[in-house]
């Protein structure tokens, strides 16, 4: 007997016969002899529409209220899923994230879970229940309803595996697994079987779309073992475990890419001690994530201080930084957005030579010119043109030989 926890996705329970196949299929789980947990989120659509409507009345709604008005969705949700569990003769009980004591910090719209009492849930299992949870919410010490944040249902589920010590944490999904770049660039993109909980947070990070990046830390810090699956037809998917557990570790695993991308400059900055902590602190004042960062050699005393923000940022960034420019007496902030960043990402790179020298080579080969770059010891990523994206993508799989 194993204990599964098994997150379904807003398109998985998006309509009543989609309930009522996920009620089917942890039914036959549950007749051979498991435990499961089910974590879902809202129907598809649903968020959406509960946002647009907080949004007709109120073009600033407090945050609170905000959490109290798009977890009803999760609830709706698990209302229905066990319905259909009694329906087909299975015993259920839903769980809100209150029920559930998944216990947050107090910011609103983006909480962090900081603990899990899983012993209620653990008698219903024990009794032979599904247990079926609400995704995406948790309540502070206030008693105060709070939300994970885009894509929460993933950390729930994870965290509710770490929780109750489960065999496995499943993430179902409307993929068959992680694949070796975008199968819509790249029709010849492989399914990875295995991959490590550190390639997949860089993977996560750098803009593949299958797992929000905080249930891959989560997995990663408690050593869940996480797949992912598609919840329409069946397959292994993929594996996210621990780096030891891989038996045949590749040098690459997965191209990834993000349109999202800005860079910012300063230009003509005093080439002094602290400049740098300057300009990335209001920046940082502002919540606004940094990713790279260079600094130009120095001519005559000053210099020129370049870093991407995500594409939404750029406006405040330069806004936050004109006071700073005639403050420092520095020349000018110039942006721009027409970016894309391309990354390769393998546990390999760390016995492995000349993976730098493959990239820009094939990179040069197409005329795509290099802006950026940043590396760490199993990703290397570049800034290059918009235009340049998808190029860049089939370009690097093949020279990688990715699809063998």
């Amino acid at each position: 007997m194993a204990l599964y926890v098994e997150k379904y996705g807003g398109t998985s329970v998006g309509s009543v016969e989609r309930i009522n196949a996920v009620a089917r299929k942890v039914s036959a789980e549950v007749a051979d002899g498991h435990q499961v947990v089910v974590v879902v989120s809202a129907m598809s659509g649903e968020t959406n529409r509960l946002l647009a409507l907080a949004n007709e009345i109120n073009d600033h709604p407090p945050a609170r209220e905000l959490d109290v008005l798009v977890s009803t969705g999760e609830q709706v949700t698990i209302a229905l899923l066990c319905m259909a569990f009694d329906a087909q003769g299975m015993c259920a009980r839903s769980y809100t994230g209150a029920q559930a004591n998944i216990r947050t910090d107090e910011v609103h719209g983006r909480a962090r879970i900081v603990d899990i009492q899983g012993d209620a849930m653990q008698a219903d299992l024990d009794k032979g229940r599904v247990v079926v949870v609400a995704g995406f919410q948790g309540i502070d010490e206030n008693n105060n309803i709070t939300t994970l944040g885009r894509g929460g249902s993933d950390t729930t589920a994870v965290a509710l595996a770490a929780a109750l010590k489960a065999d496995e944490c499943r993430i179902y999904t409307d993929v068959d697994g992680v694949y070796t770049t975008d199968p819509r660039i790249v029709p010849e993109a492989r399914r990875l079987d295995q991959v490590s909980f550190e390639e997949m947070l860089e993977l996560a990070s750098l803009g593949a779309k299958v797992l929000q990046i905080r249930s891959v830390e989560f997995a990663s810090k408690y050593a869940v073992p996480l797949r992912v699956l598609s919840s329409f037809e069946a397959g292994k998917g993929t594996l996210i475990t621990s780096e030891e557990n891989i038996v045949e570790q590749p040098i690459i695993s997965g191209i990834t890419y993000n349109r999202d991308e800005a860079k910012v400059t300063v230009r003509g900055v005093p080439d002094t001690p602290g400049i740098a902590h300057r300009i990335l602190g209001v920046i940082s004042d502002q919540h606004i994530n940094v990713d790279m960062i260079i600094q130009n050699i120095s001519e005559e005393g000053l210099t020129d201080f370049t870093f991407t923000v995500p594409s939404a940022d750029m406006a405040k960034s330069i806004k936050v930084l004109q006071p700073l420019v005639k403050e420092l007496n520095a020349h000018e902030v110039v942006a721009d957005d027409d970016l894309a960043k391309i990354s390769v990402v393998g546990i390999g790179m760390r016995s492995h030579e000349g993976i730098a020298t493959t990239m820009f080579k094939a990179l040069s080969e197409k005329g795509i010119n290099i802006q950026m770059i940043s590396t760490s010891e199993i990703k290397i990523s570049v800034t290059i043109r918009k235009e340049f994206t998808e190029l860049a993508v089939r370009t690097l799989h093949a020279a990688f030989e990715l699809e063998k």
